[in-house]
C-alpha cells in the first residue's frame, strides 16, 4: 500500500470517527427541547426579563465579605457576547468589596431539565464562584430542607478543582452529610467550559464538558432526601472569603476578579 493510499485512508477513518461522534452528540441532545437561555448577544446590564439580583452585605449565612449590588455595571454587565460578574475590591457599607449575585426566581423557575452554563472562572485566594440553584418556594421549609443543588462551586485556594454538591435536610454539610464531588480541571482561568445538570424525578445527574462525574439518585425516602420535585431557579454568583471560600485566607490584593459567561440555556423534554 502507498504512502498516498494509507493517507487516504486515515484520513477516511479520522472524518468517519468525528461524523460518528457529531451523530452521538447529536442524539444525546435530541430529546431535548430549548425553554429558556441567555446567549448575551447584546450590551449593558444583564437582560431585566430574565434576570434579577441578591442584594446585600450581610454574610449570606457563610461570613462573606462581600456586598451584592443590584444593576451596576460595575459588578455585572454584557458585552462582547459574555456576562461579566466582577468581584471588586470597592467599599459598601461596612464591606470592603462588591460583587453580583444574579436570580432567575420567578423569571426563570424550573421543574427537572437540563441546565448548562458555559464559563470561565477567576482566579485568586479568596474566590468563590458558584453556579447553582434554590428552591423558589421553600414549600418543605427553610435551608436546607426545600434543597439546594450546586452545579458548579469552586474556591481559589484549591485552582486546579471545581465540585457539585447537592443539600438536603438529611445530607448538607451543616452536618457533614453533603453529597458532593470534585473533579481536576488545570485551566478553569483560561478555558471555557460548560457546567451542566440533567434533573429528572429519578436523580440529577452532574457534567463537565458532558462528561458525567456525579449523580445523585431519588432514594424514595420523602423530602428530607429528596427535595428536589418542585422547582428550582437559577444563581450565578461570585462571592469573597466566608466559611469555605476563606478557609485558606484571602488575597487582600486582588483588586478585580471576574467570571465570564458565554451562554446560559435550559432544556425540558
Amino acid at each position: 500500500m502507498g504512502k498516498i493510499e494509507v493517507l487516504h485512508r486515515i484520513i477516511f477513518i479520522l472524518a468517519w470517527a468525528a461524523l460518528l461522534a457529531s451523530c452521538s452528540s447529536s442524539k444525546q441532545h435530541n430529546a431535548w427541547k430549548l425553554k429558556w437561555s441567555d446567549e448575551f448577544d447584546y450590551t449593558g446590564l444583564p437582560d431585566s426579563t430574565k434576570w434579577d439580583y441578591d442584594v446585600g452585605g450581610h454574610g449570606w449565612g457563610n461570613n462573606e465579605l462581600q456586598y451584592y449590588t443590584r444593576a451596576d455595571t460595575n459588578n455585572a454587565v454584557v458585552r462582547n457576547g459574555r456576562l461579566l460578574i466582577t468581584l471588586r475590591k470597592q467599599l459598601k457599607d461596612t464591606n470592603h468589596y462588591t460583587s453580583a449575585r444574579l436570580i432567575s426566581k420567578h423569571k426563570g423557575d424550573w421543574l427537572y431539565g437540563r441546565i448548562e452554563v458555559k464559563a470561565k472562572l477567576p482566579a485568586g485566594k479568596g474566590v468563590w464562584p458558584a453556579i447553582w440553584m434554590l428552591p423558589t418556594d421553600w414549600a418543605y421549609g427553610g435551608w436546607p430542607e426545600s434543597g439546594e443543588i450546586d452545579i458548579m462551586e469552586h474556591v481559589g485556594f484549591m485552582p486546579d478543582s471545581v465540585f457539585s454538591s447537592v443539600h438536603t435536610q438529611a445530607f448538607n454539610h451543616v452536618i457533614r452529610t453533603q453529597k458532593t464531588k470534585g473533579l481536576f480541571y488545570d485551566d478553569v482561568y483560561t478555558n471555557f467550559h460548560v457546567y451542566a445538570i440533567e434533573w429528572s424525578a429519578d436523580r440529577i445527574d452532574f457534567f463537565v464538558d458532558d462528561k458525567n462525574f456525579f449523580r445523585f439518585v431519588n432514594t424514595r425516602k420523602g423530602f428530607t432526601e429528596w427535595p428536589f420535585d418542585k422547582r428550582f431557579h437559577l444563581l450565578v454568583n461570585i462571592a469573597f472569603g466566608g466559611n469555605w471560600g476563606g478557609a485558606k485566607g484571602v488575597d487582600s490584593g486582588i483588586t478585580a476578579a471576574s467570571m465570564e459567561v458565554d451562554y446560559v440555556r435550559v432544556y425540558q423534554k
